[in-house]
């Protein structure tokens, strides 16, 4: 399965992983979505995330958020 990438529009470091090359399952009111990247089924996704997480709620909501922390 490849996993698409996209950044939020809005303030705060929000990212998504979707299904779907144009992210239709994204929540509007964390958009505008940019997309950011692919990744493909052999690809480990960013920040050690569980494909098998990600993938699990793809299948059942469409998406996946995640944000990056702050550094400290």
């Amino acid at each position: 399965m490849v996993i698409y990438t996209f950044e939020s529009g809005a303030p705060g470091g929000l990212f998504a992983f979707a299904g779907d090359r144009v992210g239709s399952s994204l929540p509007s009111r964390h958009g505008p979505w940019k997309p950011i990247a692919n990744i493909s089924a052999r690809q480990r996704l960013p920040h050690a995330l569980s494909r098998k997480a990600v993938e699990d709620a793809i299948a059942e909501h469409g998406f996946q958020m995640w944000r990056l922390k702050k550094a400290s």
